[in-house]
């Protein structure tokens, strides 16, 4: 199996002062807003397996900034059934053969957008992409290689945008897929086309750790009082943040992210802000220093994780046989072991189930 990779060089962790410099341009960039209180975006914050932050001159939102946009998109470009379905302007889709094009012909190069993720897709110490969701889909390609005797080549690409990532694979055609933790939901299955789950889901509800520790949601106006929302553009965890305002704390003021790494560098500033997170990437934070704190009462458990695909796609077969074989991939030792080798025994563990 021949694969090609696109990858971003690793950016080392800042020094304590070039950290303190960072907290203090988002303690500075806070601005007045008509009706509410509001914030600068942050700037944009490269991905490292050390939760590394490099701060950027302005924040880079490509595709969908509003909330709302990727809603928008569908509704613009949604069409009548057999008609031809044009991407929306700036998002570029792939194509692939499909399933039967490629058992046809025996050979098949098969695309795969990630999102960088520590531990899931990301480059190692020596330059080469893996993680847990790199490595399913070699494994995939693998699979696909000695049971249905065809001559698999993986191409991986990186898309730094959650939104235009989701957007490229939904229309997108044949043998694409996309890596990068996306929760099944029943909306998203109109959409798109979803692999067996692989892992489970915590979602943290979290602060710097000197905030005090909520006994109940409802302490959220007092406690978080002077806190500001992080809304995380395009995913479930802002629409978590927009259900907790509108039942907690109805004037909550709002700033707009579209990284991990702005999300945990504002928290862990200790400037005033607050959000939804991972539990992997709140996990690794802690075990890296930062000082943030898990809420309890607010996690959202209700979460399971797919491999996406185009909706008309047909490489659902092959991938329903991968989840299945030896009497389930995701319960047996091998997937074990992939999941402690790039997440570790603890981690691995809760995201399984056997801890809390």
């Amino acid at each position: 199996m021949r694969q090609t990779e696109s990858t971003h060089p690793i950016l080392s962790p800042l020094s304590m002062g070039e950290r303190g410099a960072l907290r203090s341009e988002v303690a500075g960039a806070e601005f007045g807003g008509e009706g509410s209180r509001s914030r600068a975006p942050l700037p944009t914050l490269r991905s490292t397996p050390l939760l590394g932050l490099l701060p950027l001159a302005a924040l880079a939102l490509i595709g969908c900034e509003d909330p709302d946009d990727m809603d928008r998109l569908a509704a613009t470009h949604d069409v009548a059934a057999g008609a031809e379905v044009m991407a929306p302007d700036g998002i570029e889709p792939l194509s692939g053969p499909s399933f039967a094009q490629a058992q046809e012909a025996g050979a098949a190069e098969i695309h795969v957008l990630y999102v960088a993720s520590s531990g899931f897709a990301g480059t190692d110490d020596t330059g080469r992409l893996t993680g847990v969701t790199v490595e399913l889909l070699r494994e995939f390609g693998r699979f696909v290689e000695s049971e249905y005797g065809l001559d698999v080549s993986v191409r991986f690409q990186e898309e730094e945008h959650w939104p235009t990532f989701y957007q490229r694979v939904r229309y997108s055609e044949g043998g694409v897929f996309g890596i990068g933790n996306v929760t099944i939901t029943e909306p998203r299955r109109s959409e798109l086309n979803f692999s067996p789950p692989y892992l489970d889901n915590i979602a943290i509800l979290m602060t710097h750790e000197d905030v005090p520790e909520l006994a109940s949601m409802e302490e959220i106006p007092e406690t978080f009082g002077d806190l500001t929302g992080l809304m995380y553009t395009g995913t479930l965890h802002e629409t978590r943040m927009e259900d907790l305002r509108d039942r907690y704390f109805p004037d909550m003021p709002t700033m707009t992210i579209s990284t991990n790494d702005q999300l945990v560098g504002a928290v862990a500033s200790g400037d005033g802000y607050f959000g939804y997170i991972d539990v992997y990437n709140y996990w690794r934070a802690v075990e890296q220093g930062e000082p943030l704190r898990r809420h309890a009462v607010g996690d959202d458990a209700s979460e399971q994780f797919g491999i996406i695909m185009p909706h008309s796609s047909d490489w659902s077969e092959p991938m329903e046989a991968f989840f299945q074989r030896d009497g389930g991939l995701t319960g047996s030792q091998w997937y074990r072991d992939l999941l402690e080798e790039h997440l570790g025994e603890a981690l691995a563990s809760l995201l399984q189930g056997e801890g809390s």
